[in-house]
């Protein structure tokens, strides 16, 4: 995880704007129109409870909005981001972690 003097907030926000500004040079046309769909869902990243396998729970960063199935999350304890499905208890981890547009466009 990158530590920077700033809020984490704006931590992941660098994260998100290296991985967009990356995938928009590259030559790869699928990532480039994976990024045009994850900008088009972006939030600023919020504070919410997501919810793990076993009944354990972690206070994470939504970085988008949920389309009413899944939205994409950022672990801090990780340092990574995660694709949650929104289920009737919150956000749930369904195990696919990685990169942002990696997570998103998984689905």
């Amino acid at each position: 995880m990158i530590k920077l003097e700033t809020s984490t907030a704006r931590q992941i926000d660098i994260l998100l704007d290296t991985e967009l500004d990356e995938a928009a040079k590259s030559q790869d046309a699928v990532l480039r129109r994976t990024a045009r769909d994850f900008v088009s869902l972006r939030c600023p990243p919020t504070e919410i409870t997501v919810n793990f396998s076993g009944g354990l729970t972690q206070r994470c960063w939504s970085v988008s909005r949920g389309d009413g199935t899944y939205r994409v999350v950022y672990l801090p304890k990780a340092g990574y981001f995660s694709l949650c499905v929104e289920s009737d208890f919150g956000p749930l981890d369904i195990g696919v972690h990685g990169p942002a547009l990696g997570c998103f466009g998984s689905v």
